[in-house]
């Protein structure tokens, strides 16, 4: 067995492979962030379609597309068998647990948000990511050049009331999975450290914050617009 192998089905190993992708997964929110709030610009979709049509051409972006995928999917396995073990290490659960004083709600429920949250990404893949790739979408001209009008099914999804509020539920499962995740994947890394912990996890808490409330904000501004 190589050292690559061991050190994957080793629980460090695994620790490392969930940090690694978290934080991965955490700068493409950033990015993917910021073109979404292009849909809160007035002028009917324009820079939002022009947006998805350069996102769906450039090779660099289909390839961390195909990547963005991969470390899901390893974020999500590492998850599942990071959990088999923590219960085979932990057989019998003590009589009085006392969570809250060692550890926050969201580190003892990981598991949980984390489940949420694929279902959510299932549910957001399938209204969007495979409407616009293999579905009939209408188009929209702007200069003489002719695009997927992207904009017009987000529109119509924001539109339903029930699809923004579970939107807005699961950033709010993204917060606490996020709250907890960011400063966890820096101190698996080793960067734990008296001087700078703290500020990390102030940083860590902005981000869990003011990330999922702009995703949030976006469904809820387009639907009392509409």
């Amino acid at each position: 067995m190589s050292w690559v192998s061991k050190t994957l089905s080793s629980t460090l190993g695994q620790k490392l492979l969930m940090a690694l992708t978290g934080l991965f997964l955490i700068l493409f929110l950033v990015v993917h962030l910021a073109g979404n709030l292009q849909l809160l610009i007035p002028d009917g979709g324009e820079a939002f379609n022009k947006y998805a049509a350069t996102m769906a051409s450039n090779p660099f972006i289909k390839v961390v597309s195909i990547g963005n995928f991969v470390f899901i999917l390893l974020h999500v396995v590492y998850a599942i068998l990071l959990s088999r073990h923590n219960k085979k290490s932990r057989p019998v659960q003590y009589a009085k647990v006392k969570g809250s004083t060692n550890s926050t709600w969201a580190s003892r429920n990981m598991g949980i948000l984390g489940t949420i949250l694929l279902i959510f990404l299932l549910v957001h893949l399938r209204g969007f990511y495979y409407e616009v790739k293999f579905g009939s979408l209408p188009t929209a001209v702007y200069d003489g050049v002719e695009y997927k009008n992207v904009f017009a099914i987000v529109s119509a999804s924001y539109s339903n009331i029930l699809y923004v509020a579970f939107y807005v539920l699961s950033m709010g499962f993204l917060a606490f999975h996020l709250s907890h995740g960011f400063a966890s994947a820096f101190q698996t890394l080793g960067l734990n450290h008296v001087k700078y912990s703290p500020l990390i996890r102030k940083v860590g808490l902005g981000f869990s914050i003011l990330i999922p409330a702009l995703f949030a904000l976006i469904p809820l501004v387009m639907f009392f617009q509409n």
